[in-house]
């Protein structure tokens, strides 16, 4: 917990976003990607774990120290594909290999599908492809979105009286974390206001979207994914209750004890999922 980590800041021509560093400069140019309204303190404890990689953590937009999207803009899938490829070009990387967890997993394998050549590796932690819908409720999706986007405007995030509050309401989340995995999260994640503490993070993030890509543009992905791919599955996470779309995936799949954020809750599971990377990142 104690590892050293570089933090930086990435100047992209649309954005600026805030990143950790691990690993030896020389080593393989790694992007990680964490989960919705998580930011990069979700690999404190996997990162420092991993061997031979040169790791880039990033708060993704709207997360950690990260900039909003601006006024009117959104947060959907390719944008933040866009982004990573802006900081891969910032980098000098060509190619480059991806590690997600959950919302960064989706980001990674839409990534690693649209743009093959680019993704060397792709490493998934409890997620692999976004949330579906058939196409025929469409049109209510996008009218429920729109209304919401509008309804937003007045309300306010939720100011805690103290961290601990704060720290506490993340462990109670809608994915429940231990409370050392609320810590690391909330450092990042909190800032003080008037009254105590609020989350940095963008409400409009916790908008739904307005489209979902059917089952079929879903598929179609992962089919064009064209690197080796590790999925690890926690036994008490998401994925592990739809076994029908475990078994559709060309991809090695690894299902380890845990929950969702089975990387951050504890050391043991951080030893794991390590463990399960480091033997993947280094095959030939």
């Amino acid at each position: 917990m104690s590892t050293p980590v570089e933090e930086v800041r990435l100047s992209l021509p649309h954005i600026e976003l805030a990143a950790h560093l691990f690993g030896p400069e020389d080593g393989l140019p790694v992007i990680a990607l964490h989960g919705w309204l998580d930011n990069a303190n979700s690999f404190a404890r996997l990162a420092p774990k991993l061997q031979g990689m040169r790791i880039v953590a990033l708060d993704m937009a709207g997360h950690g120290h990260s900039a909003h999207r601006p006024t009117g803009a959104g947060y959907a899938l390719w944008d933040y594909a866009h982004d990573v490829l802006h900081v891969a070009e910032q980098l000098g990387w060509k190619r480059f290999a991806l590690l997600g967890h959950s919302l960064g997993a989706i980001v990674a394998l839409v990534l690693a599908g649209a743009l093959p050549e680019r993704v060397t590796h792709l490493g998934l932690i409890d997620g692999v492809i976004p949330p579906t819908a058939t196409g025929e409720n469409a049109a209510e999706r996008l009218g429920m979105a729109l209304q919401a986007q509008l309804n937003l405007q007045g309300k306010r995030k939720p100011v805690y009286s103290s961290l601990d509050r704060a720290v506490e309401a993340r462990m109670k989340g809608l994915v429940a974390v231990s409370r050392e995995a609320a810590e690391l999260l909330a450092q990042r994640g909190l800032m003080p206001v008037p009254g105590g503490y609020t989350w940095r993070t963008d409400s409009r993030l916790t908008l739904a979207s307005p489209m979902r890509l059917t089952d079929e543009q879903a598929m179609a992905f992962v089919r064009r994914v064209g690197c080796p791919t590790q999925l690890v599955v926690a036994a008490d996470g998401m994925l592990a209750r739809h076994p029908e779309l475990l078994s559709q995936l060309p991809f090695t799949v690894t299902t380890l004890p845990g929950g969702h954020h089975l990387h951050l809750n504890d050391e043991a599971g951080a030893v794991l999922v390590a463990d399960c990377f480091n033997r993947f990142f280094s095959a030939p």
